[in-house]
């Protein structure tokens, strides 16, 4: 049986993977972009947790990322409808199914990476806060 953790990280992944880029969980850059865009969820930290004793619990603002990246010669407005998807797709369900408290995406910082001898790519790392609690950190 997956962890708590684990089936948050596997719910975010299913939510993205329903948008029109191409979804990877940790995997390292392909060569070549999909048309439609990267996304690469990255696990992440869980970070210190906060306790509570009566009843035991640990509440975790774990840290996962995406990582979005588009190619090609509109990949200003590529990269702003990609953004706005990965928006529009955690506030349709801030809970993930009722696996966490609330799921909430920070602005991404994009940047332009040259490439030689193609065009350049757009690309920024999203920190998205899964905020839960659990009984037990490994479980």
């Amino acid at each position: 049986m997956p962890t708590l953790r684990e089936s948050i990280l596997t719910a975010l992944h299913a939510r993205l993977s329903a948008l029109p880029a191409t979804v990877l969980r940790g995997d390292v850059l392909p060569e070549r972009v999909p048309a439609g865009g990267l996304l690469i969820l990255r696990d992440g930290e869980p970070g210190e947790p906060e306790v509570t004793l009566s009843p035991l619990a640990y509440h975790y603002q774990h840290r996962a990322e995406i990582e979005a990246v588009v190619q090609g010669t509109d990949r200003d407005a590529a990269f702003d409808t990609l953004t706005a998807s990965i928006g529009t797709a955690l506030a349709a369900n801030r809970t993930l199914g009722g696996l966490c408290d609330w799921v909430e995406a920070e602005a991404p910082r994009p940047v332009d990476l040259p490439v030689e001898g193609a065009a350049s790519l757009k690309a920024a790392v999203i920190p998205v806060v899964l905020h839960y609690s659990t009984a037990d950190p490994l479980i």
